[in-house]
This record gives structure tokens, sequence and C-alpha cells, in this order.
């Protein structure tokens, strides 16, 4: 029967489509790996537009305040990620001969390897499936030999992968350490106290230590993890589709594409926002790692206070915060891996099985028909494929909410770089006190002074300032000559030590000129002194090393002489020698503590030491031999004391009055100290003159009793 005219066109056509089939096969496949690698980069770049809301997020940390109606910045996988991803990896990554770019090199080509035995495997199940159902035991056995032959280089490289994954998470931790612990503690060249500045004048970041140790090493893991977990699934797909257009046709190909980007849309559409939570969920750790430091610090005035119940409360509410945010997250995340497993695994399998059934059900133009085990072969082979290509289409998938946790730690790990950068140029995010706000107080703030290196100490004109914009002093006028010891006096909370932070550099000046040396000529002693971990030579030499100690010329008999002048030279038999290491604070007294502190003054021997206190817990007459011998070392002390025993070893006086005025003088020790006597002689007669009082009443009384009782008796 004669074909109708429409039967007719559809036999050219499908004769013109058997004739051309290799170049439109050709043609599907090469518009596959196009599509297949722009879509990977549309997603993972396609809300790289900035909205006006992440416009405002830019550059700014997680939950940072500078006012009322400042937001935490919103966290996304946007341009601002990638803005400080790719300020980061230069970092991790300085070039291309560095050690990290060759392990991303190895880590590539052992992908591009597991991707090349993962095809060779896939054939060889369809090789060995077929031989079991034409019952060909001889190839059977040859093709199972195979398989525990292709096992040696899968395994290996598998493990080598894991490797070279931990190594590279541990270079990029130790090049991003580095660089933060310069910028951080600073340099030999460069000591800009950025720890100090970080801690005290901005309030951005309020636990450093756990981003430098936590933060970054989570995001270094998440960045070693997230190559392999894009790179390779993105490979897989593109290889694994490749070979199985080869084996069903691009047709199905483009078929199984349409299912899968639709309700893969669909899956994207469900994914929450992972990102924001992992930065979250950082933050949270933060709060309540600082909570429990603070409690240790703190410990011994808490245990007098009988504080346990309050310290408790605030741990616990911290750690339900945590609790509770990560209780949500994990809700999240067990709906979400619900629809991810079955879109991914379910619905993409039943695709793929519909996919690879079309080679047995329909006659495909320029194929052949095959028997029952070269089919059999094909559609094993293909269905390890798909399974590999749908696995590989999930992980890419799932590579984005990884993407969504990293954009998480780098907002983390970019925010401690931002603030460090801003805190070394001098922009400071702290809160201000209600009085800075006034208009006489802003103006002060917005100044900016000058410092002049010089051998004497000159202040002029400067304000003195709190980081929170309390103006202490408006104007501050004094000088110290090498030599001229000055005394420092006034009430609390006037600006005693504020000045000393100003002559070490750790504050800023909002005005006038300060006119002192460098800050390395400056030594401090508090009254509680710092006291290092190491042993007891490291207390006093610190923060030299016994090296440098050798190399000064300094040696044991040195330190032990040192020691005697203090009266503490006994302490080195009594601990057991100078390689003894303690926990010193807890070790020594208060007043040896302070002892110690000025043995490391009289080794390191500056131009200036700023006593604060220092000699509060030392008795009268040591006080003295320590103060005589700073004396006879050249050192010129700037001191904050009450004492009137250490009025006699200086000759200038700065006194505060706490109300924002103040005076400088010489100091004549011997007429303050009868001035002083004076004063307390005329309180102590002050002090009496209620008590006399009432005996001058209780002898009015008793005088006026004795009258009445005379006249009672004339009468």
């Amino acid at each position: 029967m004669p074909l109708k005219p429409t039967d007719q066109q559809i036999a050219r056509l499908a004769a013109a489509y058997a004739q051309h089939r290799p170049l439109i096969q050709r043609s599907l496949t090469a518009a596959f790996v196009f599509y297949a690698l722009s879509t990977t980069y549309n997603g993972l770049f396609s809300r790289s537009s900035l909205s006006p809301r992440s416009s405002k997020g830019k550059g700014k940390g997680i939950g940072t305040k500078s006012g009322e109606d400042k937001k935490p910045a919103r966290v996304a996988v946007d341009a601002v990620f990638y803005q400080r991803l790719s300020r980061i990896l230069r970092i991790v990554i300085p070039s291309l001969r560095s050690k990290e770019a060759m392990l991303l090199f190895m880590h590539s080509a052992l992908l591009v390897f597991r991707t090349i035995i993962s095809l060779y495997v896939a054939a060889l199940d369809g090789k060995i499936v077929a031989s079991l159902v034409r019952a060909q035991g001889l190839p059977f056995l040859l093709n199972i030999f195979k398989w525990l032959m292709v096992a040696i280089p899968a395994t290996w490289t598998n493990s080598q992968l894991n490797y070279i994954q931990t190594k590279l998470a541990l270079a990029y931790r130790t090049r991003l350490t580095k660089e933060v612990m310069t910028e951080y503690l600073g340099t030999e060249e460069d000591q800009d106290k950025i720890y100090y500045k970080l801690a005290n004048l901005d309030d951005r970041i309020k636990n450093p230590d756990q981003m430098i140790t936590q933060d970054i090493q989570r995001f270094s893991s998440h960045l070693a993890a997230i190559y392999s977990n894009l790179a390779k699934p993105v490979l897989d797909v593109i290889l694994y589709n490749y070979q199985l257009s080869r084996n069903v046709g691009a047709e199905g190909l483009v078929l199984l594409t349409i299912l899968v980007q639709s309700s893969a849309a669909l899956l994207r559409a469900l994914t929450p926002a992972f990102g924001a939570f992992a930065a979250h969920s950082a933050q949270l750790a933060g709060a309540l790692h600082h909570t429990h430091s603070r409690l240790v610090e703190f410990s011994e005035e808490v245990a007098f206070y009988g504080g346990e119940e309050t310290e408790k409360m605030l741990v616990e509410r911290e750690y339900a915060g945590l609790v509770k945010h990560e209780n949500m997250v994990l809700g999240k995340r067990w709906w979400h891996g619900c629809v991810e497993e079955g879109i991914v695994k379910w619905l993409w399998g039943s695709f793929g099985l519909g996919i690879c059934a079309i080679p047995v059900f329909f006659k495909i133009p320029g194929v052949h028909s095959f028997d029952l085990g070269s089919r059999t072969e094909g559609f094993v082979t293909n269905r390890r494929l798909l399974l590999s290509s749908s696995d590989a289409f999930g992980r890419v998938m799932y590579s984005y909410k990884d993407l969504s946790e990293l954009a998480g730690y780098t907002a983390r790990v970019s925010m401690l770089l931002d603030t460090m950068a801003d805190v070394k140029k001098g922009k400071f995010d702290k809160a201000l006190v209600s009085s800075a706000s006034t208009e006489e107080n802003a103006k002060v703030l917005k100044g900016r002074g000058r410092v002049i290196e010089s051998e004497e100490i000159r202040f002029e004109n400067v304000p003195i300032v709190t980081p929170n914009g309390d103006v202490l002093l408006r104007s501050l006028n004094f000088y110290v000559k090498p030599g001229q010891h000055l005394l420092i006096v006034g009430p609390n909370g006037c600006g005693k030590s504020s000045l000393f932070r100003i002559l070490g550099g750790l504050w800023p000046i909002y005005g006038g000129v300060v006119h002192k040396p460098p800050a390395d000529q400056f030594i401090l002693i508090p009254q509680r002194p710092y006291l290092s971990l190491g042993t007891l030579r490291d207390q006093v030499i610190y923060p030299h090393s016994r090296t440098e100690m050798e190399h000064n010329g300094v040696t044991d008999p040195d330190l032990l002489r040192i020691l005697a002048t203090v009266q503490m030279d006994h302490i080195v038999e009594r601990e057991g020698g100078w390689d003894a290491a303690r926990e010193w604070r807890e070790t020594l007294s208060g007043g040896d503590q302070q002892k110690i502190a000025w043995a490391r003054l009289f080794y390191h021997k500056p131009e200036y030491a700023v006593l604060d206190e220092a000699t509060s817990l030392v008795p009268v007459e040591i006080e003295g031999l320590m103060m005589q011998h700073a004396t006879e070392l050249g050192i010129t002390l700037l001191t904050v004391s009450h004492r009137p025993s250490l009025w006699k070893y200086h000759s200038m006086i700065l006194q505060y009055d706490g109300q924002g005025g103040y005076v400088f003088t010489r100091l004549d020790a011997e007429k303050r100290l009868a001035l002083q006597q004076e004063k307390e002689a005329l309180e102590a007669r002050l002090l009496e003159v209620p008590k006399m009082r009432t005996r001058l009443e209780e002898l009015r009384k008793a005088a006026g009793e004795r009258q009445r009782w005379s006249e009672m008796v004339q009468y």
C-alpha cells in the first residue's frame, strides 16, 4: 500500500535525520557541555548583582553596631562574598608557584584521574553482567580480575585526595593565621598594638581569639573542601553525560537535562540561607566562649562576692541562645534533607531509568539492534553512568549549601581583617557616651593631634579623651625633662592612666602636639604586673628571650644581682633555679610580683618608667631602695601614687582636680609633707570637735543640775 504524503514526509525526515545524526549528536553534546558550565556558573554567580539590601551591608561586619539604625550585614553568596573571598584567596594562594598552588594542581589531576577510573568501572560493570547473561565463564573471570586490578589505583586515588585536601586546608590555615597574627601582634618594624586597640578602642569584635583559632580553621576546611565538592561533580556531570549520550543518544540527554533542571530549580527555591546560619552560629559560639573566659579571668572576684548563680545564669543564657539557634538550623536541615533526597535520589533516579530504557523499547535511527547480552550490558553501563551522573549533579546542588556556609565563615574572617585594617588606620567603631554628642565635645572628637619624637616629654594643648568619647581634659600642658621625676595625683577617673596610654601610643590624640620618645623607651609597672608563661628567667627579661639576653651581654649572675637589689634573690633557690616554670601569678604574692616587675625595669633600663601604684604592696624601706636605684640608672619616673613616702623622689607634680582642671608645678617635697602633716593634724583635731561639743553639753547639763540642787538645799 502506497504511503500517504504525510507519511512520506516523515519517512524522508527520519532518513535525513539518520543520515545527519552524527553531526546532530555532536552539536547537542557540545551544547550540553556549554549549558552545564554556564548553568553552574550562573547558579553560583547569579546572586552577584548587589541588591539594595546587600549593598548596605557591604564591607561591614556581622553583628556590628555604630548607631541605633545599623543592622548586621547580610550573609549570602553574592558579590560581597566573592569580593571577600577573592581578597582572602590572594593571601592563602600568593602565587602560582606557591605550595598551595601545587597542591591544587595535584588535587585537580587526581580528580580527573578518579573520574576516568569511574568511567572505566561503569563500562566494566556492563561487561561483567553481559558475560553472566551470556554464560561466558572465562570473560567473566577476566573481567573480575580487571575489577580487582582497577581497585588498586582507585583506592590509592581516593586516599590521596583526602590526604591532599587535608594538607591544603592546613596550608590555607597556616597562611591565613600568619597574616592575621602579623597584623594582630605586629612586627619588629611595625608595632601598631592592634591587639590592644581591637579590644579597647573598638566594639566590633568581642572575641578575636575565637575568630583566630576556630573561624579561620573552619574557613580553611570549607575552602579546601569546596573545590573538590564543586569542581569534581561538574567534571563528572560533563564526562558521564558525554559518555551516556554516546550510548543512548543525545536526544535522551536533552530530555533528561530539561527534567533535572526543572526539579533543581524547585530545590534551589526551597534551600534555606545556610550561610547566614553558619555565621550566626559562629558568633553565638564566640559569645559563649567569651562568657566562659571572663569567668576564668575574674574567678577570684566572683568567689569573694558569691556570684556563682549570676555567672551561671549568664553562661546558661548564652548557651540557651546557641542551642535554640542550632535546633532551628537542625530542623531546617531535616526537612531540606528530605526534599533534597527525594528529588536527587528518587525522582532523578526514575528519570534515569526511563532514559536507560530508550534503546530497549524504541528504535533509534542509525543504531543497530543487539542481542540480549549486549542490551543488558548497555543497560547496566548506562544505569551506572546515570547513577554517577545523578550523584554528581546532586553534589553540585549540595555544593551551593556548602558555598553558603563558606560565605558565613568568609564573612567572619573578612570582618576580622577589615576591622584590623580600620583600627590600623585609626578608624574606630565605639559606643560613645551621651556627652560626646554635645557640640563642644563633638568638635574635640573630630580633631587629630601630632606626635613628634623627642628626648623629653611635652604636651601642648592636648585633650585627654577616653575611647568612649568622654572628654576628661580639654587642654593639657606640661613637660618632663630627662631626670625630672613627675608625680601624678588626683581622684579616680580623672585621666591619670589615660595620660600613660597616650604616651605608650595606645590611644589616639585628638588635638595638640605630643613630644615624646618612642614607645619602646617606656616600661609600665601597674599595681598588678603582667607575668608571662615561662621560666623564672623569662619573668625578669620579658619580652626578651634568653638568646637576646646573652646577646646583650647579660648573664644569670647579673640577673641575680638585679634580684638582690629588690631583695628577691632568694627566690631562685626557692623555686628550683632560673629554668623553673610555674604559673607565676599564683606562685608569687602581690608584693613579690611588684618586685619582679621592678627587677624587669632594672634589666631593660629604659629612658622612662610609668609607675601606676607600683609600690602599693611593697614595704616602705624597699620602696625607697628601688626608687633610689632607678634614679641611679638614669630612669625618669612618671609615678601615680597616693603614698606621701614617694614625694621626696619627685621634682614635678601634675595634680588633677577631677572637674576638668589641673595644676602643674614644681614639687617641694618637704613643704608638701609639712602641709600634709599639718592637714592631717587639723583633720584629727576636727574629728575631735564633735566629741568636745558632746562633752561640753554634758558638762553644761551637769553644771545646771548641780546649780538647781544647790538652790533647793538653800531653800
